[in-house]
């Protein structure tokens, strides 16, 4: 399975299973692309992200979460 920027549900389950004592509602943007860049899976390239992307990615971690 190849990961790319918006498979927003899948990175999230991922993200949340790869640091399950961080807060989502927190992180920082920055922390969040490198950590969706370093996923195994993630093979998409690093400048097709945006802020929305992002948001998104965040808001569904926070939603896995919930």
């Amino acid at each position: 399975m190849s990961l790319k920027w918006t498979d927003t549900l899948e990175i999230a389950i991922q993200l949340s299973e790869a640091h399950p004592d961080i807060d989502p509602k927190t992180i920082r943007f920055t922390d969040l692309h490198a950590w969706v860049m370093a996923l195994e899976e993630f093979s998409d390239l690093p400048d097709r992200s945006g802020e929305k992307i992002l948001e998104a990615i965040q808001a569904a971690w926070i939603d896995e979460r919930e």
